[in-house]
């Protein structure tokens, strides 16, 4: 696809596909994600499993867009939500020109990496083996590193980054580059996510709540937008749900005289009003569902279906 420039002559011919980002859980998937787009519509968080869904975000240059797909860590299952964030993970290496598969380096191979390299091998997308964290280790651990992953695995490209840095991540884009065809803009070129405020705005809520609790009740959280409008005097009134699976459970958010939920509020504010370019107004409710990470009524309630 060639583009016409104003004095009537032909650009540079566009190029444009979509790739996804895989890896085991808590790699730096939404970091890189983060920094590649250069906004924030991925949480982060230091628990595993902080990805439940296939985030979609935009990068878009005057001759290139890529639409990088963020997904849920790789890992077995063992919950039907479980079973959805794998299938969703899986599904993304099937409508791709490219995998980005991540991979710690301060950690190296490990049992994860080769259950992931298992079902990579089951596709024909090229994978990139992104080295991610490099700023952890010395330069000379890369190579034998290197050596092992390409024993089990032919990768397109090897790219080693530091997603919280943003070191050799220009590297990694041209290298991406050369692997898309010619094609459409799929996206306006100031669009940088497909999911809806309201989906963007719910996991930041989240991902302070991940930030501020621990065992088991990062796994047992939900939240959903219940109602977000523009009120007459320009603040936008959003009101949240927050579910969880056990009464005990909502105690822990509400935290001693609402405190913890104050702080989840005040914290998530800032965030969303950086989304959204304006002062919001937030609510947020606790409600319980029981076990609701296996029925699937309730998972398709709360967003969680396939396409």
């Amino acid at each position: 696809m060639n583009r016409t420039t104003s004095n009537g002559r032909e650009s540079k011919k566009f190029k444009s596909g979509f790739v996804a980002i895989i890896g085991r859980p808590n790699v730096g998937k939404s970091t890189l994600m983060n920094h590649l787009i250069g906004q924030k519509i991925a949480i982060m968080s230091d628990k595993p499993q902080t990805t439940r869904n296939k985030i979609h975000g935009v990068y878009t240059t005057n001759d290139t867009q890529i639409v990088f797909l963020d997904t849920p860590g790789i890992h077995k299952p063992q919950s039907k939500l479980g079973n959805y964030m794998m299938q969703t993970a899986e599904s993304a290496l099937k409508e791709v020109e490219a995998a980005l598969f991540l991979i710690d380096a301060a950690e190296g191979l490990g049992g994860g990496d080769r259950f992931i390299i298992e079902q990579l091998k089951k596709v024909k997308t090229p994978v990139f083996l992104v080295m991610n964290k490099i700023d952890k280790v010395e330069p000379e651990q890369l190579l034998p590193m290197i050596a092992q992953y390409n024993e089990l695995y032919e990768f397109a490209e090897i790219v080693p980054i530091s997603a919280l840095k943003g070191n050799n991540v220009d590297t990694l884009l041209e290298q991406i580059s050369r692997y898309l065809p010619e094609g459409p803009q799929y996206y306006p070129a100031d669009q940088i996510t497909d999911h809806p405020e309201q989906f963007v705005c719910s996991e930041l809520i989240r991902e302070k709540i991940l930030h501020m609790t621990r065992e088991e009740i990062p796994h047992s959280i939900a939240v959903t937008i219940e109602d977000m409008r523009v009120k007459e005097n320009g603040v936008v009134y959003i009101g949240a749900v927050i579910f969880v699976e056990r009464d005990s459970q909502k105690g822990i958010i509400i935290g001693k005289k609402g405190e913890l939920l104050k702080e989840v509020g005040k914290q998530a504010r800032k965030d969303i009003e950086a989304l959204l370019g304006s002062r919001i107004f937030l609510e947020l409710w606790v409600k319980v569902k029981k076990d609701w990470r296996n029925q699937e009524r309730v998972l398709k309630d709360l967003g969680f279906k396939h396409d």
